[in-house]
């Protein structure tokens, strides 16, 4: 069934069938494809995923890992989700959050990348640009649905700072990367003092 919608001093559209129409007009949250978001002041959705961290000697190649939630308990997390490896954009984020990455750990926090890219990828990825925290891996997207970051077949890039009671204290959808580290250093400070 075809239905002509007018609005105020626009042009007829037609559209075919009622579905899209409801989901064109209907102002309601949908998590179909990213899953939903954990709210400020809601727990952050447990993971254990494999990764790649920093290797002891800057001369090693980066160790493998398994990094849960629980790991973290007792300090706070900058969980960021990023699309991929070796990208301008995701290049320019992992670079603000090493260059800032003293700045986090004397805040008593740690940074942690999420992305669909291989373990591989991740040591590769880190070891071109020195990064010095891990970088973890989920190739069918299941902990970063969790986290309504998800855009098959990547990641969105999204933030959330993670107090070390493991609720979230603040989050970033849609990041820019030029500069987005200092924003989540600047929430990081702020959530302390509260």
């Amino acid at each position: 069934m075809k239905r002509r919608i007018v609005l105020r001093g626009l042009p007829p559209v037609m559209f075919t069938g009622w579905l899209l129409t409801e989901a064109l007009w209907t102002a309601r949250p949908v998590g179909a494809l990213g899953g939903i978001a954990p709210a400020v002041g809601a727990p952050a959705p447990e993971f254990s995923l494999p990764g790649v961290a920093p290797a002891a000697s800057p001369s090693a190649a980066p160790e493998s890992v398994t990094l849960s939630l629980a790991d973290f308990q007792g300090r706070w997390l900058v969980l960021y989700f990023y699309p991929k490896d070796f990208t301008p954009g995701c290049t320019i984020e992992a670079r603000g959050f090493q260059n800032d990455l003293a700045t986090f750990h004397q805040l008593d926090a740690e940074v942690v990348g999420v992305s669909t890219d291989t373990l591989d990828s991740h040591g590769s990825f880190c070891g071109s640009e020195g990064l010095a925290y891990p970088l973890l891996s989920d190739p069918q997207g299941e902990m970063i649905r969790r986290y309504g970051s998800w855009l098959a077949p990547s990641a969105l890039r999204h933030t959330f700072l993670v107090d070390p009671n493991g609720v979230v204290r603040a989050r970033w959808l849609g990041v820019r990367p030029l500069g987005h580290s200092q924003e989540v250093i600047a929430a990081l400070r702020e959530a302390r003092e509260s």
